[in-house]
Parts: structure tokens; sequence; C-alpha cells
């Protein structure tokens, strides 16, 4: 990603919460280059700077994306759903069934882009499908960034411990090594 000038620095790993946030950007920002060449280029050859641009999309999601929902199935969800009596946090079901559903859209994604690239076309009915499933992950993501923003990190924030914040970020440094 491109440095901004001014930009707040992305948190650490004792921030754990800010992190999940910054990968939101990272997710909204990669999503947004899969979005807008399926929009934009139908019908014709990638150029070089839009197929790296989607290269790198697309191994950010296969990565990156794969450790945010690791991170948050794994470290966060399970703290949460300690907190609360057994049905009293019923976004965090919702939000693995998004994960389910977003990987199922990645794959296709992916297959698309990944056909587009090396045979230099698509057929019109999979530039639709390929158009199709990144709208979806748009719409999806959009609504499911929301609940996790607004609902489910102020309600961590809220319920759990400091030394619960700090495994967190601890248990995300070592998803990165």
């Amino acid at each position: 990603m491109a440095i901004q000038i001014g930009a707040k620095p992305d948190s650490g790993f004792d921030d754990p919460l800010g992190m999940l946030k910054d990968c939101h950007r990272r997710i909204e920002s990669f999503l947004n280059i899969l979005c807008v060449v399926a929009e934009c280029a139908p019908g014709r050859v990638l150029s070089d700077e839009e197929a790296g641009a989607v290269r790198s999309a697309l191994q950010y999601f296969r990565s990156g994306g794969i450790r945010h929902t690791a991170d948050e199935e794994e470290s966060l969800f399970p703290r949460l759903r300690g907190e609360f009596a057994a049905g009293r946090f019923e976004e965090l079901a919702a939000l693995e069934s998004d994960h389910r559903d977003a990987n199922d859209l990645h794959e296709v994604v992916d297959t698309f882009y990944s056909m587009w690239i090396s045979a230099g076309r698509l057929s019109e009915e999979d530039e639709q499908r390929l158009l199709s499933a990144t709208k979806q992950l748009k719409h999806l993501y959009a609504q499911h960034i929301q609940v996790e923003e607004r609902v489910v990190f102020p309600r961590a924030a809220q319920v759990l411990d400091s030394e619960t914040i700090k495994a967190i970020g601890q248990e995300l440094r070592a998803r990165r090594k």
C-alpha cells in the first residue's frame, strides 16, 4: 500500500482492535481495486498496471484476508463469547457466516481474474459472473465491517480486560511471524 503523508500510523500489537480496524481499511482498498477493474475493463486485455494491481489485491486476500479472519474467529470472537451468556451476542455467528460467504466469493473472483490475466480475455458470461461476485463482496464487506466497527469492537473494548486485550495482541503477532 502507498504511504500517505500525514496519515494516522497503523496500530500496533498493543492495540489489536485498532489493528483489526486498520485491516478493514486495507480490505476496502484492495476490494475497490477488484471492483473498479471488473467494472472498467470488460471486453479487453488488462493493462500491465491493472493486472499488477489485481495480482496484489488477490495476494492480499489470499494471505492478509485469511489472517484477519483467524484474528477474529480464533482470538477475538471466542473471548467475547466467554463474556456473554449463550445467544446474547448473535452478531458473532452472523459475522462468521459472512466470513464463509466471503471466502466462497473470493474463490470465484480469484478464479475469474486468474483466467482473465492468463488468457487475456473473459467471455461475456464470465465477465458478468466476476462483476456480480465483486459487487456481492463489496456489499457483504460494507455491512460486515459496519457491524464489527459499530457493535463488536466497541463491545470488546468495554468488556475485555487489559490482560485479555494483551493476549489477543500476542496472538496477532504470532500469526504474522
